[in-house]
């Protein structure tokens, strides 16, 4: 993996873009918002359900649209292939590509390695690139995780040019969880790529690095020097070999590695950006055993793992029980962002709803003009054994509490029903969901569903 890793100063500039940020949030936010940290009860009552799109999938965890005039959506099913929805809604019957036999075996139970991210160049329609995540069997550690580039065949636009891959990442993962696994072009041009933070209960264990702060031994989200783990990374696929970095990224010429763009993570499993307004990008962070969290992500930002969680300090050594302090600011004076949405873990004690956050989209479309500009997400499960997803609803204001309120479908009412693993976008802005009967892996319960506006 190409890392660059030089002597380097602290970053200044970044501690007062910092500051500056928390000021905001403290003023608009002085006062505790009751729907923080809590089983929000606020429910939304736009009335809306989903729509079956495609089903027999394994384990769906994301739609992408292609940048061209086909229409045509991509399905990432975790199990190793990326399937292709026509135009007319019709599932191809060949998968657009299939890495399963070079995958590291997944556990059909539960898993959160495999075929985890997919993004086209902007530039797809004319030059056919395209790039995958994804997990091989190790060299060290649990897995090796790969960055590709990708192009489609000459003679099929449907199918992918297997001879034609080029590796741009391998990272051996230490553990087999905590794997992020986004791929996303931002307005920018650049690839971003989310990391989790290596896998492991309270972030000790193999491949946890020690980091500044001493109260919770290790923590690779803390540390960018040693390794990308916990970060989003930043790259230039257009220049370099096999990738360039882009000058402004905010540890160019200073302490730490020059591809990361953002730090603090734990595993910010599923990430996108806002088509419209500002183009934000917005992360989803699973927490652990407190706390759930949804980042609006800035370029050098430190997210807090794993000196906090959600907007508590961390408590490594008893995690169901928040530290009364821990400190406000990183070894270069960064002050740690807070989230802007937070969800009680169901594993809190006081009393939560969900197993897992699932980070969604910023709603662009026109079927549901309520929803215009509203960040939608959800929860894995709830954490009781069953396939009982909700999707939540959120109102974009800065580095603010944002707030949420729970969208009750017409036809289920208490939860979605199944499993959410993630969600997608069209061209057209509207929202997609993809869903399982099974919480690994295995079967061929995963659907896409539509969300849609219903009388």
């Amino acid at each position: 993996m190409v890392i660059r890793s030089l002597v380097r100063k602290p970053v200044h500039f970044f501690a007062l873009v910092s500051l500056f940020i928390f000021l905001c949030s403290l003023l608009m936010n002085c006062k505790k918002n009751d729907r923080d940290n809590n089983n929000n009860n606020l429910t939304d009552s736009t009335k809306v359900d989903l729509q079956l799109v495609a089903d027999g999938f394994v384990s769906p965890i994301g739609v992408v649209a292609s940048p061209d005039n086909t229409g045509r959506l991509f399905v990432i099913d975790q199990a190793g292939k990326i399937w292709i929805i026509d135009q007319s809604g019709n599932k191809l019957s060949n998968p657009f590509i299939d890495v399963t036999s070079t995958m590291v075996p997944l556990n059909a139970g539960y898993d959160e390695r495999g075929l985890l991210g997919l993004a086209f160049h902007p530039q797809f329609a004319t030059n056919h690139r395209f790039y995958i995540y994804y997990q091989l069997p190790p060299r060290t550690g649990n897995n090796l995780s790969r960055i590709a580039e990708f192009q489609t065949s000459t003679s099929n636009a449907n199918v992918a040019d297997m001879a034609s891959e080029k590796i741009l990442l391998e990272l051996n993962d230490p553990q087999s969880n905590h794997n992020g696994g986004t791929l996303a072009f931002g307005p920018d041009g650049l690839l971003y790529i989310a990391i989790g933070d290596g896998g492991g209960l309270n972030d000790v264990g193999t491949g946890h690095v020690d980091d500044w702060y001493a109260a919770n031994a290790g923590g690779n989200g803390q540390d960018i020097t040693s390794n990308p783990l916990g970060n989003i990374l930043r790259i230039d696929v257009d220049n370099g070999s096999p990738y360039g970095i882009p000058p402004d990224n905010p540890f160019v010429g200073k302490d730490g590695l020059d591809e990361i763009y953002a730090y603090g993570f734990r595993n910010p499993y599923r990430m996108s950006f806002d088509m419209g307004g500002n183009h934000d990008l917005i992360a989803g962070d699973a927490g652990q055993s407190l706390y759930e969290e949804i980042d609006l992500v800035i370029k050098g930002g430190n997210y807090g793992w794993n000196v906090k969680e959600g907007r508590a300090c961390f408590n490594a050594a008893a995690n169901t029980t928040a530290m009364s302090s821990c400190p406000a600011v990183d070894n270069f004076n960064n002050l740690l962002i807070d989230p802007v949405v937070v969800v009680n873990n169901s594993a809190n004690p006081q009393g939560g709803r969900a197993l897992a956050i699932i980070g969604g989209n910023v709603y662009r479309g026109t079927a549901i003009p309520e929803y215009q500009g509203k960040y939608i997400f959800g929860s894995f499960a709830q954490g009781d054994g069953a396939p009982s997803a909700e999707i939540f609803i959120s109102t974009p204001a800065g580095q603010s509490d944002w707030g949420f309120e729970k969208i009750n479908l017409t036809s289920h009412p208490d939860n979605i029903g199944y499993y959410l693993k993630g969600f997608g976008q069209d061209n057209n802005g509207e929202v997609y969901l993809t869903v399982t009967s099974n919480a690994g892996p295995s079967g061929a319960t995963g659907k896409v569903l539509k969300l849609i506006k219903t009388s």
